[in-house]
């Protein structure tokens, strides 16, 4: 059974937009029961939902938006939301753009742990795969699978000496996220800022909040996990499963994905049927186009 949650206090935080380059302030506010997920940009007094019908774009993050108002880089900090269980919260946020922080989760997670989790007295319904779902695009390929829990697999492969082939399996909680995917940042090849720049990406980008390689290696950083780079790949996906708004009972296997590859499987997936939603009674969640 999964009792809705949200944090027990505000958090204030602020950083710099690694696509935008701008300065972002964010607040997290505890919000009631069957609330959901919802970003509030404060500079246009307009509320998005994170579901999966608001996504506009997936180019090298993923961006939710309605009538022409965006934000952009969500998928870091739903991943926290999304291990840690919180299904009722107000993103207030004064840009475009998620701040990217150090690259990774580890600064959501811990302000979420410093402010405290409370759980609400009320289930959620619960997404269950119930027969395998295969999705090929491409050069990436996504599998589910029922699982008895929360499971992800990812291998990646990259023509660089440092990354090759990486694979890994993780069964999702609290617990495993804080220490072995939160902790994995963004990483870039340094052959593609000029284009990234060029087409309006990578404005906020540094070393302070990304890994960025070279021919040979990382620039001026050291790696936190030798296989730092899956991990990292592991904290996106968490993050754009959770546009279902639900959370998820199955083995999610991607083999070389992205953010347009994780958004077109879940598309595909709601559409096969191979799925239920346990307590089927609080269609509030529903998976629609619906904004509070």
């Amino acid at each position: 059974m999964f009792f809705q949650k949200t944090i027990k206090s505000k958090i204030i935080l602020s950083g710099v937009g690694i696509h935008t380059g701008k300065k972002i302030n964010l607040r997290l506010i505890p919000s009631q029961r069957d609330t959901g997920i919802v970003f509030y940009r404060k500079d246009k007094e307009f509320p998005i939902k994170a579901k999966l019908p608001f996504v506009v774009d997936t180019s090298f993050a993923t961006t939710i938006g309605i009538d022409g108002i965006k934000i952009r880089t969500v998928e870091h900090l739903l991943a926290t939301l999304h291990a840690f269980g919180i299904t009722n919260l107000i993103i207030e946020i004064d840009g475009s753009e998620v701040p990217v922080m150090d690259g990774s989760a580890t600064d959501f997670a811990r302000a979420i742990l410093k402010a405290g989790i409370a759980k609400q007295g009320k289930t959620i319904p619960l997404l269950k795969i119930t027969k395998p779902v295969f999705y090929e695009e491409s050069h990436s390929k996504i599998i589910a699978k029922p699982y008895k829990g929360f499971k992800i697999t990812y291998k990646i492969f990259y023509e660089h000496p440092l990354i090759k082939e990486q694979l890994l399996t993780l069964d999702i909680n609290e617990q495993n996220f804080l220490k072995e995917i939160a902790p994995a940042r963004t990483f870039g090849f340094l052959k593609d800022i000029q284009y990234l720049l060029k087409n309006g990406f990578a404005y906020g980008c540094s070393l302070h909040n990304a890994l960025v390689l070279d021919e040979k290696g990382v620039i001026g950083e050291n790696l936190r996990f030798k296989d730092e780079f899956v991990r990292h790949k592991i904290l996106d996906a968490i993050g754009d499963l959770y546009l279902f708004g639900f959370p998820l009972q199955g083995h999610f296997i991607f083999e070389k994905g992205g953010h347009t590859s994780h958004v077109n499987f879940l598309k595909m997936l709601i559409e096969s049927g191979c799925y239920e939603l346990k307590e089927k009674q609080y269609f509030n969640f529903e998976l629609s186009a619906q904004v509070v």
